[in-house]
């Protein structure tokens, strides 16, 4: 659910705002609101220092050795630096940290700078590949003795026109000259013009020799390669201490914020005072607080919701779902609806039917035990969410009776025990019923989704509306089963449309002008119910790319056993064949979790709530 807000303000004396702020942060429920924006040069100056830390972090590869641990040992290469035994943060102290980090971000520039300078030699180095070791300086010593030479690059077909042109043509040219052709390549011919005289020159595209010749060029590159070397040695000698750096910005990131609190409270004539949102349940305590304190509080109702942080409480068993809204990057606003609940029992079913295969939630499940028992100190929820998604497509694949696309497991004793006839994924005249319980299973989600707006507003006319959806929903429900799949129309179907459509038209706005209201709900309900058809029957997705796994996996069975297990070679071909089909299901029917599954929950369900996820998460002032 999502948890009730109080607004608070809070007002101190000046001289006594900086121990308030300490005492309210180590209570930790105020989410705070600046009443002005916070500008101090302390301000910019921790943001720099977290800046230079994180790039610091980011060119040594900073991730913190043993922190799930709390474990915080010495760096292998402390001695060296002539540092204690302790970490770098707490026995050298914040001056150290800060060298270090310091450090690292000069030889980070240094590695760009040399790392673009070796680029610049390898452009230069392929022009003496092309031409030869020749410079500038060679070329100056050839001069002393009477010899001057000038190199030129002309394609094919230029030459070929010149040459045509006497007036223009290298023999013309070539009167006490020597043209040398010293390669073709790609269609350019390289040519030198060796001469007694300096202004001589053909009369073709001049090349420009370097200053710099090939063996000083050389010397140049392994003099760069021998920077970065040592540069990359330093860099993994300071990645000893990603942890310390780790640790230097979580205290960073805390004066910061203390920083930001303080300088964007209001301030009126030796007070100064803070305005935020903290539960309805801790402004009780707050409120004692404040008074042992000496502050000045006042609670109240938020008038505003639309800047009201949320914060979402839910049962522990549903609190597994968070981490695909943390993955998604969404949150209700504060007078949204918490769907965490709904979303989780629909899209552990929706899972389930777009996998397909029970064999796939035996390896889904044994890959969450086995990363839950590697990764021990990290979050359960992911993975108790990764059992429940696997254990819900383990019972549908016994019930559909499908276990790696493989009918002849199914048909053994133990696991035909579980099959139900009715949706057998290798009965071909199931579909038809398949379709049908995806057309039901998307009315009863979204009549669930009108049902919570109806209780929300029991004691509103809107009620009824919502009342009237749902009756419209069943009725768009029977009018899709009967042009899709050809079912009969129940007799009760024209008291559903009508009933729905006098209840939503009557009170979806009730005014107190009721003509306007009326008009206003008749002008947008024929592309409501509209919508509502197509939502309902994009449900049948879930039908298809089930459907498509099961026939994917039997396709890649049929080719595999057609192979056969005659000889060892046969037998590694169908293992292949067997390994890289399966894998290849599985990761599609990953991406159709991600692509229907959510968008089932994200778009219709929600869109049925006229859910906007505008929420901005609760994040109080705290250590």
């Amino acid at each position: 659910m999502i948890v009730k807000m109080q607004k608070v303000t809070i007002l101190v004396s000046d001289k006594h705002s900086d121990d308030a702020l300490r005492k309210l942060r180590e209570f930790g429920v105020v989410h705070i609101e600046h009443i002005q924006e916070p500008h101090a040069h302390g301000i910019s100056h921790l943001e720099k220092e977290i800046e230079n830390v994180e790039s610091a972090l980011f060119t040594i590869g900073g991730s913190p050795r043993g922190e799930a641990e709390g474990s915080r040992g010495k760096p292998r290469e402390a001695e060296g630096l002539g540092l204690e035994q302790k970490s770098l943060s707490e026995e050298a102290g914040e001056t150290d940290v800060s060298l270090r980090i310091r450090e690292t971000i000069s030889l980070m520039r240094d590695k760009q700078s040399q790392l673009l300078r070796a680029e610049e030699l390898k452009k230069e180095a392929v022009w003496f590949k092309e031409w030869g070791d020749v410079s500038n300086s060679s070329l100056e010593e050839l001069k002393g003795v009477g010899v001057f030479i000038k190199l030129y690059i002309c394609s094919k077909r230029l030459l070929k026109a010149a040459s045509k042109d006497k007036s223009r043509s290298l023999a013309a040219q070539a009167q006490d000259k020597i043209i040398q052709t010293l390669k073709e390549k790609e269609g350019n011919v390289y040519l030198a013009l060796i001469s007694k005289l300096e202004g001589d020159s053909l009369n073709l595209p001049e090349v420009e020799v370097p200053d710099k010749s090939l063996h000083s060029l050389v010397k140049e590159q392994e003099t760069v390669g021998r920077k970065l070397k040592d540069i990359n040695k330093k860099l993994i000698s300071l990645s000893q201490y990603a942890d310390c750096f780790i640790e230097h910005k979580k205290d960073l990131v805390k004066k910061l914020k203390f920083y930001q609190v303080k300088f964007g409270m209001g301030r009126e004539e030796g007070f100064c005072y803070l305005e935020g949102f903290c539960p309805r349940n801790q402004a009780a305590s707050l409120k004692g607080i404040a008074g042992r304190q000496g502050w000045g509080f006042l609670s109240r109702k938020p008038e505003d919701s639309c800047n009201v942080p949320t914060l979402l409480k839910n049962p522990k068993w549903v609190e597994i779902i968070k981490p695909v809204f943390n993955f998604m990057g969404t949150l209700p606003g504060y007078k949204e609806y918490d769907i965490s609940f709904w979303f989780l029992l629909f899209f552990s079913l929706f899972f389930a039917i777009l996998i397909g295969d029970g064999g796939y939630g035996l390896l889904f499940l044994a890959a969450a035990l086995i990363a839950r028992k590697k990764f021990k100190n990290t979050d359960n929820a992911p993975f108790f969410l990764l059992y429940v998604l696997s254990i819900a497509t383990i019972i549908w694949g016994a019930v559909t009776g499908t276990w790696f696309g493989a009918e002849k497991i199914a048909q053994l004793p133990f696991f035909n025990l579980f099959v139900v006839n009715k949706i057998n994924s290798f009965v071909s005249t199931n579909q038809g019923f398949m379709m049908y319980l995806c057309f039901l299973l998307g009315v009863i989600h979204l009549t669930i989704a009108h049902g919570i707006i109806a209780v929300k507003f029991i004691n509103s006319l809107i009620a009824l509306a919502q009342l009237g959806w749902i009756c419209i929903l069943w009725g768009l429900f029977f009018i899709a089963s009967k042009l899709i799949l050809d079912k009969p129309l129940p007799t009760i179907l024209p008291v559903l449309l009508a009933s729905g459509t006098g209840l939503v038209i009557l009170f979806s706005n009730p005014q107190r002008n009721i003509f306007k209201g009326w008009l206003t709900s008749l002008g947008d309900f024929p592309l409501k119910v509209i919508s509502s058809f197509s939502d309902i029957v994009s449900y049948l997705r879930l039908f298809a790319v089930g459907y498509a796994t099961v026939a994917v996996a039997m396709t890649f069975n049929h080719m595999a056993f057609a192979c056969g297990f005659n000889s060892i070679l046969r037998g590694l071909i169908t293992a292949v064949i067997l390994f890289f089909g399966h894998t290849l299901n599985i990761i599609l029917g990953l991406m159709a979790v991600i692509v229907h599954g959510v968008r089932l929950n994200m778009l219709e369900f929600s869109g049925h709530l006229n859910m906007e996820w505008s929420g901005r998460e609760y994040r109080p002032f705290r250590e």
